[in-house]
């Protein structure tokens, strides 16, 4: 355990940005797997630029790198175009 002041804080709040990080990426992947099942192009055209808009403020906060995000963004286009 840590024996400073300033240790101990840091353990705290590296703690509580883990679990908001945790929780920003489960819900991305949630939006992901969301867009990812759905069939219907006009619905998941409608989708779209919400999940990318998440996708892009999770990369800015540094929660996902800025290439994976890019990606995941061309992945999803792709897909939609497929369908």
């Amino acid at each position: 355990m840590a024996n400073h002041k300033s240790a101990q804080k840091r353990i705290r709040a590296n703690d509580s940005k883990r679990l908001k990080n945790r929780y920003f990426a489960r819900t991305m992947r949630n939006a992901l797997k969301d867009i990812r099942l759905t069939s219907d192009k006009t619905i998941a055209e409608e989708k779209l630029p919400k999940v990318t808009s998440l996708i892009d403020k999770l990369s800015k906060k540094g929660i996902i790198h800025k290439n994976k995000a890019a990606n995941l963004k061309s992945g999803l286009a792709v897909k939609i175009n497929n369908l």
